[in-house]
């Protein structure tokens, strides 16, 4: 998996291109947290790009959500697609995270 980032402002958008597994969720893991560092928090993880998360792709996202619960926020992501969005539901954990239609969207909620 290759993860690109893109700054929009003040905000940066970390966009992994492919599934989130568990070969790859650790460098994912480590990639949104140091843009959540080194952006006070404003980061959107994009995952139109993103067709699967397996279990240790989902436990990733929960440990970034859980650096976030100590400031009140929840992690954003965007571009959520049907299967994503339908393993959310499945696991329960849709409400754990912002979700936005897109990256304008999502970037727009830290105004």
């Amino acid at each position: 998996m290759e993860i690109r980032t893109q700054q929009h402002g003040a905000v940066k958008a970390v966009v992994p291109q492919g599934a989130i597994c568990q070969g790859d969720a650790a460098a994912f893991e480590n990639e949104v947290a140091q843009a959540l560092s080194a952006n006070m928090g404003r980061c959107v993880v994009d995952l139109s790009a993103t067709p699967f998360v397996d279990s240790q792709g989902l436990e990733s996202l929960l440990n970034l959500t859980e650096r976030l619960a100590d400031a009140g926020r929840l992690l954003k992501l965007c571009g959520v697609c049907e299967t994503v969005r339908e393993i959310l539901d499945v696991t329960d954990l849709s409400d754990q995270f912002e979700v936005y239609e897109d990256v304008g969207a999502a970037v727009r909620s830290f105004l």
